[in-house]
């Protein structure tokens, strides 16, 4: 995905269960050489895997118009392999991915699909809000889906991983496998399937698993499609939110909340459920003013940083989570779903934060950058890892500490004095 993006995968057994198949392999596949390569060449494991497909129903002629020939994208190992560049405060993740560009985005987005997003709603019960917000943070609303600097064709780095991933191979396997079953029941070609190293495809970012398995046809054209057409895509995410996330219809995901005084911070232990009137009692009052409308719903308590604004998370901000098990990603996905249908900005500051740059100060970021000759990879207000790299490069000449390549307030001040 872009760096003004967050990746996720859905998961053969639950999307988080992914994204830890996916960290747990990482200290093996760092130690060169895949053990199955050194083990047997690709052509041999191609042909000693047929007996599995045959077994999932897979012809022999979908199987040789899919992997005869095929070169394993053995550059997803070294995605794998790779640490994380940059680490981000809470208000940085939140900056950079419910900024004003992804937030004017999915205002269009949201009124060219209107009437999908209010039928889906009637139809699943799930709040386009946050649809919206998982689409938002997937692709940016499409953006992204067919751009090759961001997506690459799934067989090839499936059967990479499936054939030299040692820790999880059976996890990339199944995935391989019901991928090909995709094709086999004629839902897409394999030059159509592409997406992530890991293998996420579509508006939403679907591993073949949740295709097969949680798609929707919405549009009524005899298959499910995750490209094109964001209706099954949508429709289908909002299912996975439903049985896999067991969101609440008529519930909110959380709020902002104000604490007060002296409060017990104990409390605030992100496993106990308390109702929202119990909550009142604690003082716990919304930070926008208004009266909790469900006084009988539950919710945790989440402060995520000492002296920073605290959340109360229902049931539903925990759908969100169920698509990808971090805590940041799942308040940005709750936040940019009511950013882009008129909700406001949090109220409180975090500790040591700075408002979001408007796409005017981000653009004139990159084009100062780029006359000091540092590649921002492009001057169009999106925050990628080329800006990204360029800031921490300026911030290191600079003397700027933290150098973490965030392009805040603190970076455009300094470039408008120079160095």
């Amino acid at each position: 995905m872009a760096d003004d993006q967050i990746w996720t995968k859905p998961p053969l057994l639950a999307r988080r269960d992914c994204l830890q198949v996916i960290l747990g392999g990482i200290a093996l596949l760092a130690a060169g050489p895949m053990a199955a390569e050194a083990r047997t060449s690709f052509p041999q494991w191609v042909e000693s895997f047929r007996p599995r497909a045959r077994r999932r129903g897979i012809s022999d002629a979908t199987y040789d118009r899919v992997m005869r020939g095929l070169n394993p994208d053995t550059s997803v190992y070294a995605f794998d392999r790779r640490q994380p560049e940059f680490t981000e405060e809470l208000w940085q993740y939140l900056n950079r991915r419910v900024s004003d560009l992804r937030i004017e985005a999915g205002k269009q987005r949201a009124k060219e699909n209107a009437a999908l997003l209010a039928q889906i709603e009637r139809d699943s019960g799930v709040d386009q809000s946050m649809l919206l917000g998982v689409w938002g943070m997937e692709t940016v609303f499409g953006n992204v889906i067919d751009n090759k600097s961001y997506m690459r064709p799934i067989f090839p780095a499936l059967a990479a991983l499936a054939w030299g991933e040692p820790r999880r191979r059976r996890y990339w396997e199944q995935e391989l496998l019901n991928a090909l079953v995709i094709v086999e029941r004629g839902w897409a070609k394999p030059e159509d399937m592409v997406g992530s190293w890991a293998g996420a495809m579509g508006h939403t970012q679907w591993m073949p698993e949740v295709w097969l398995n949680i798609g929707v046809d919405q549009d009524k054209d005899g298959r499910v499609w995750p490209f094109g057409s964001p209706a099954d895509a949508l429709a289908g995410t909002a299912q996975y939110l439903r049985k896999r996330g067991r969101y609440r219809k008529g519930e909110a995901w959380g709020y902002e909340v104000r604490l007060p005084p002296k409060f017990r911070t104990r409390l605030a232990d992100r496993r106990t459920w308390r109702t929202y009137q119990r909550w009142k009692d604690f003082g716990v009052e919304r930070a926008d003013g208004k009266p909790f409308p469900h006084l009988k719903h539950r919710a945790r308590l989440w402060l995520p940083v000492p002296g920073g604004p605290g959340f109360l998370l229902g049931q539903n901000f925990y759908a969100a989570r169920s698509y990808n098990p971090s805590y940041s990603y799942a308040l940005a996905v709750v936040h940019l779903g009511d950013r882009v249908t008129g909700g406001a900005p949090f109220q409180q500051q975090f500790p040591g934060g700075e408002r979001a740059l408007t796409v005017a100060e981000l653009q004139e970021i990159q084009q100062r950058l780029t006359k000091l000759g540092l590649d921002t990879g492009g001057t169009d207000g999106r925050v990628g890892s080329g800006t990204m790299r360029a800031v921490r490069t300026f911030q290191e000449r600079a003397g700027i500490e933290p150098a973490d390549g965030y392009p805040g307030l603190k970076v455009l001040e300094r470039l408008r004095k120079g160095l």
